[in-house]
C-alpha cells in the first residue's frame, strides 16, 4: 500500500494529502526555479505521488506559478504548475500536465515522517548558486543537467518502491 503523505502550508491555510510509492526524499534540484522558489540550502526536493489520490483542504489559498524558461535567446513557459499558499508563500507540490498521474510535493512542505534516502541526487549542478556548497556524500551521485533515472526507477531499484 502506498506511503500517505501529508503536508500543509506555514500559515495553516492549506491542508493536503497524496498517496505515494517513492517517498525517499533523495533528490535534490538546484536550479534557479527551484533554489528561488522553495528556498532550502539552494536546493528542493521533490517527492513523487499519485496526482488521483490528492485530498486538498484550502483549495481557494491556493495560486499557481508557470516559470518562464531561457532557451538561449527565446524565453518559453513552463508546463509545471507550482502550487503555493497566496497567504504564506508555502511551496505545495508540482503538477505537470504532461504527466497527469503524477503530482510532485516538495518534501518541504511534508508534515508526515519521511524515510531517510540511503544515498542522494544532486541534480542540476550546473545551475547551481555560486555561494552552494553541495554536501556530497560517498554514495551520492551528481549531474549538471537531469538524471536519466526517474523517481520511479531510483525507488525500484534500490527496493524503496512502497507498494
Amino acid at each position: 500500500m502506498p506511503m500517505t503523505l501529508k503536508g500543509s502550508c506555514r500559515c495553516g491555510a492549506v491542508h493536503f494529502s497524496v498517496e505515494s510509492h517513492t517517498p525517499q526524499p533523495y533528490q535534490l534540484c538546484y536550479c534557479s526555479i527551484c533554489r528561488k522558489t522553495a528556498g532550502g540550502g539552494g536546493y528542493a526536493i521533490n517527492l513523487g505521488g499519485i496526482a488521483a489520490t490528492l485530498k486538498v483542504e484550502g483549495r481557494d489559498a491556493i495560486a499557481v506559478f508557470r516559470a518562464e524558461i531561457d532557451r538561449g535567446g527565446h524565453c518559453e513557459i513552463s508546463t509545471g504548475e507550482r502550487n503555493f499558499c497566496r497567504h504564506c508563500a508555502t511551496a505545495l507540490w508540482l503538477f505537470d500536465p504532461t504527466w497527469p498521474e503524477l503530482i510532485h510535493p516538495f518534501a518541504s512542505a511534508i508534515d508526515s515522517e519521511l524515510p531517510i534516502p540511503p544515498e542522494r541526487v544532486h541534480l542540476m549542478l550546473g545551475s547551481k548558486a555560486n555561494w552552494v556548497v553541495p554536501d556530497i556524500g560517498p554514495n551520492d551521485q551528481t549531474f549538471d543537467a537531469y538524471p536519466e533515472e526517474s523517481l520511479e526507477g531510483w525507488h525500484k531499484s534500490r527496493g524503496l518502491w512502497v507498494e
